[in-house]
């Protein structure tokens, strides 16, 4: 019998959905609605071309919106045959180490670790809810952004700040992207034709927002976002690495208030805030135009990264691989190249004609010392995964 997730991954003002057939990975439905809570939104739907453009007032239009795409283009929710709801919640602090059955109780723990996500975990939270009144009696199933990092040692999730910030206020590293870097590792594994527990990564998710992560032997040992997705990496809207003394001298010589200088690190740095633009494709074409802001940034932009490259080979000791993926980390040969130029000394090449042509698989050159991968990430799929495993264990 086959078994159908329907996926949920709702930001702060989107709504992304997927209906997938786990057991073949076949994708049934998958769709998204765009800026939530403003006076104009849209929802696109696939199969069929499906569109609409209407303002969505909250997340709970949205789903209702979803649930009619559904309805019209199909495949028909109410005949789908759902097994399960699977959801993709920002923050699970240190309560949440994988994937959890939702319950009253854990809907209620997850409301209560909203001041560590105050945009996203809420969303969740209402995603849940509506699904609830949706599929009454489906299981459903919360995947957690930072279990995967759940295995990061005291001395790479601990601060040097008073004991009791963590203790009294949960302030520690908790790391993001967790699905992905679980979907990445396994994945590229079966490329290098080793078992997880072997190997040795440096994994690069480079998208709008970017994190990177050494993985031992299948578990993440350190990664670079984190209390938060602010810190680590240059991002496409967000500044990563900062002296903590900066907002509050910006805070003091401006008058700004706290909260207008955390929306300014958040959405208005990283390449937007150097070059005027945080879409990676347009900073290069801006760049190749002669551009010196868009040129210095993403000089930063791979200067951080090479950096983390290097911290994270001195963390690991001895590194197998090297794994770009999402958008950037995907699309961008360019970037790939300059992130990691002048490694050579530590075993770490991309060998130009691969890293031009390669979707899937290996860009260094053969026999390197280290294998440097692409590897396109499958974040909706490794929700789904988790989330029949959670709602029918074995």
């Amino acid at each position: 019998m086959s078994e159908r997730v329907l996926v949920l991954n709702i930001g702060s003002s989107s709504v992304k959905y997927e209906l997938l057939e786990v057991a073949s990975g076949r994708r049934e439905a998958r769709g998204l609605v765009e800026r939530v809570g403003g006076p104009e939104g849209t929802l696109t739907h696939s199969p069929g071309g499906y569109r609409r453009d209407a303002p969505y007032p909250g997340h709970r239009a949205a789903l209702e919106a979803m649930r009619r795409a559904f309805a019209e283009a199909g495949p028909d929710l109410a005949t789908a045959g759902v097994t399960a709801v699977g959801h993709r919640i920002v923050h699970g602090g240190s309560r949440f180490t994988g994937p959890a059955l939702v319950d009253d109780a854990v809907l209620a723990q997850i409301e209560e670790l909203t001041p560590l996500a105050p945009l996203h975990n809420p969303a969740g939270v209402t995603g849940i809810r509506v699904a609830g009144e949706m599929f009454p009696g489906v299981p459903q199933v919360a995947v957690f952004d930072t279990a995967f990092h759940h295995t990061l040692p005291p001395h790479a999730r601990t601060y040097a700040v008073p004991r009791r910030w963590e203790t009294e206020l949960g302030v520690r590293r908790y790391g993001f992207h967790g699905t992905s870097f679980a979907y990445v590792t396994r994945r590229a594994a079966e490329l290098l034709g080793r078992d997880p527990s072997d190997l040795n990564l440096i994994v690069l998710h480079l998208g709008n927002g970017a994190s990177a992560a050494a993985v031992r032997g299948g578990a993440s040992v350190d990664t670079s976002m984190g209390m938060t997705p602010l810190e680590g990496l240059v991002m496409g809207t967000r500044s990563g690495d900062l002296d903590p003394a900066v907002p509050f001298y910006v805070s003091r010589a401006t008058g700004q208030a706290p909260e207008e200088v955390d929306r300014a690190l958040s959405r208005e740095s990283g390449l937007l805030g150097l070059s005027g633009d945080g879409d990676m494709r347009e900073v290069w074409r801006r760049s190749d135009a002669g551009d010196a802001a868009a040129t210095l940034a993403l000089e930063v932009y791979r200067h951080r990264l090479r950096k983390y490259v290097g911290a994270y080979y001195a963390v690991l000791g001895r590194v197998d691989a090297v794994v770009f993926t999402a958008g950037v980390g995907e699309h961008d040969s360019r970037t790939r190249a300059a992130a990691l130029a002048g490694l050579e000394r530590l075993g770490i090449a991309v060998d130009p004609a691969r890293n031009r042509d390669t979707t899937e698989g290996a860009i260094s050159p053969e026999h390197a010392e280290v294998t440097v991968l692409v590897v396109p990430t499958d974040e909706e799929y490794e929700i789904a995964l988790q989330t029949l495993a959670t709602a029918r264990p074995r």
